[in-house]
């Protein structure tokens, strides 16, 4: 394993900036997701790390070493697709040697006890005679997987593979590569737009949109103190509710004030509250400093819990509640949050401010 240091990394197509001055260090053994929405430029980070795009700008740093233009078969990495891209017409066994017989002058029995060691940890042994097309998407997942093992590289890139699979298969995976990384303790960069796979795989996470990291850190440091509304509302699930700022002489705006001041006259300020951070209630508490009158749309339930979407002005809220709650269509309801998770996002920069500033 090896630590990875990206920086100011830049990729540019002509006019076209995709990357912009990236610093991003990974540790080694670490698992980093990069994580963000369509062309935020993920991917073609990943894709410069790996050496198959040039880097535009900047130095690439791999286990000590500056492999800033290296050829990829140089710097010591192993890649695994979203396609799988496996050879049709070998077996599972061939596939996940070939790249060792090609490539290197191990000793036969060296590769064979490489293969066995990756299948008998991928739990793919009985599929070593099949060819590709006799195995199912897990199935050929783990083989793409196993072709990587078997290498013993010292970073592992992963682009986006699981999303070929379906949702059961997909939770399935999530397990099998965070159990891999426990045992192995191999360091692996991982690219996703799926924030979910984000939260429960990286021991870090970078959220990236327009070819910047907005917020890098532990997830749940991310998902509770997201720095910017961006990252409010791509990290989580259901994402994060933006309320109205109450207008001057509402519930809660005296309170409001104290801790905000003069932020909260700048246009387009709202108010960031997580769907379990608010609770319902058909009158006001008595000691609420904070609250939001509305009208429920709708009530979603889900088997062990409900989410009920409340209109308030003209802001749609998503509130998680009990799967018993009674609650009806065109109900009034008031909402009260839980004060120590309020985040207040600036209307000009969507930063999130701090009380007191």
């Amino acid at each position: 394993m090896a630590a990875i240091s990206l920086q100011g990394i830049t990729k540019s197509y002509r006019d076209n900036l995709v990357v912009d001055r990236l610093d991003l260090d990974v540790q080694a053994g670490e698992f980093m997701v990069l994580v963000g929405p369509s062309g935020c430029g993920k991917s073609t980070t990943l894709r410069m790390i790996a050496g198959l795009e040039e880097i535009s700008a900047g130095r690439l740093v791999i286990g000590g070493r500056d492999v800033t233009h290296a050829e990829p078969h140089e710097r010591d990495i192993a890649m695994v697709f979203q396609s799988y891209a496996l050879y049709p017409h070998m077996t599972v066994h061939m596939n996940m040697a070939f790249g060792l017989l090609r490539t290197t002058r191990l000793p036969k029995a060296e590769i064979e006890q490489r293969v066995q060691d990756a299948a008998r940890r991928l739990r793919i042994t009985e599929l070593l005679q099949r060819k590709p097309n006799e195995l199912s998407g897990g199935q050929r997942q783990r083989v793409a997987i196993g072709r990587a093992l078997v290498r013993q590289p010292k970073v592992f890139l992963f682009d986006e593979p699981l999303s070929n699979l379906d949702a059961k298969l997909r939770t399935h995976m999530r397990g099998e590569l965070e159990r891999l990384h426990a045992e192995l303790g191999i360091t692996i960069v991982y690219v996703t737009h799926d924030q979910v796979e984000a939260m429960t795989l990286g021991t870090r996470i970078a959220v990236m949109e327009g070819g910047h990291i907005q917020q890098l850190g532990p997830p749940m440091e991310v998902y509770r103190e997201p720095a910017t509304r961006f990252v409010a509302s791509f990290i989580g699930s259901p994402e994060m509710n933006f309320l109205p700022v109450p207008i001057d002489g509402g519930a809660g705006r005296d309170w409001l004030d104290a801790r905000y001041g003069a932020a909260l006259t700048q246009p387009g300020t709202v108010l960031g509250l997580r769907p379990e951070e608010l609770q319902l209630a058909t009158e006001p508490p008595a000691d609420a400093p904070l609250r939001w009158v509305g009208t429920v749309q709708r009530v979603e339930r889900l088997g062990a819990e409900a989410y009920a979407e409340v209109l308030v002005d003209q802001s749609r809220v998503l509130v998680r509640t009990g799967a018993d709650a009674q609650l009806t269509s065109r109900q009034p309801i008031v909402i009260t949050p839980e004060l120590s998770r309020l985040r207040v996002f600036d209307g000009a920069t969507g930063a999130a401010l701090t009380a007191g500033r």
